[in-house]
């Protein structure tokens, strides 16, 4: 059950169309659904203000289906699942009976069911990509906040290598409530972007680099070790995390009456 029912069975209750008794027996189900490969988490919406999102990678075609078809069967409008690739794609698309399917090959991200939401979120977020290298990371960033509600500007490929392009965007920063930078190699945009900017910051190393950038830990490293106040740091190549966190920052107010 998510709000909106929620709120649909209390104002039923209200307008007596249906019993407290009947009420109370809808919300004494366990707010999980076993199928056996995976237990649901069906009231995550109403907890958390956004539903169970997928993580594709490591299941099966048929696996995802199923878990999809259990969230939107429990009142989830869509469905987000990270990490999935085309051949697996083309075997979610054989599966009869599914629901839409939205696929961002870029970001390797699947949106199931009724697509995009109009953005609520408090302001806009800015997803800031280092290199084109790191658009994979970026876009996931991206769509993250937009399947979750959020209006989104993107700029790509302002690294520090070349620091009169980030400057150039100065302003479109400063408008932005919450900042997303996106970097590998040695990192450093992080640090940039968040002298410029009275938003929080949210750092996304990447994978991105020659050897002794380590896979991303060098960046990594340096997005910790920042010296400019306000940057917090996700996991290696975890553009969806990002997004997640800029989301809840930006429904802060929202959720809390504009105060």
């Amino acid at each position: 059950m998510n709000r909106t029912q929620l709120e649909t069975l209390l104002g039923q209750v209200r307008d007596g169309a249906v019993t407290p008794e009947d009420a109370a027996a809808q919300l004494s189900l366990a707010p999980l659904r076993d199928l056996g490969y995976a237990t649901l988490d069906t009231q995550r919406e109403l907890r958390q203000g956004a539903g169970e999102v997928v993580y594709g990678a490591g299941k099966t075609a048929r696996q995802i289906a199923g878990v999809v078809g259990g969230l939107m069967a429990a009142g989830q409008e869509r469905v987000l699942v990270t990490r999935i690739d085309e051949a697996k794609l083309r075997e979610l698309e054989g599966i009869a009976g599914g629901p839409a399917l939205d696929y961002h090959a870029d970001a390797r991200l699947l949106v199931c069911g009724d697509g995009m939401p109009e953005p609520d979120g408090a302001g806009s977020v800015c997803v800031v990509a280092a290199g084109t290298s790191d658009l994979y990371a970026s876009e996931e960033a991206a769509l993250t906040a937009e399947f979750l509600g959020n209006e989104v500007l993107r700029i790509s490929d302002v690294g520090v290598a070349g620091i009169h392009r980030l400057l150039s965007h100065a302003g479109e920063l400063q408008e932005a409530s919450v900042v997303i930078v996106v970097a590998g190699m040695e990192g450093a945009l992080a640090s940039a972007v968040g002298g410029l900017v009275s938003a929080p910051v949210i750092a996304v190393p990447t994978s991105v680099g020659y050897g002794a950038s380590f896979g991303g830990i060098a960046a990594l490293l340096a997005m910790i070790n920042s010296c400019a106040s306000g940057v917090s740091v996700v996991n290696i190549d975890n553009g969806f995390g990002a997004g997640y966190q800029a989301s809840l920052i930006n429904h802060v107010r929202v959720r809390h009456g504009g105060r």
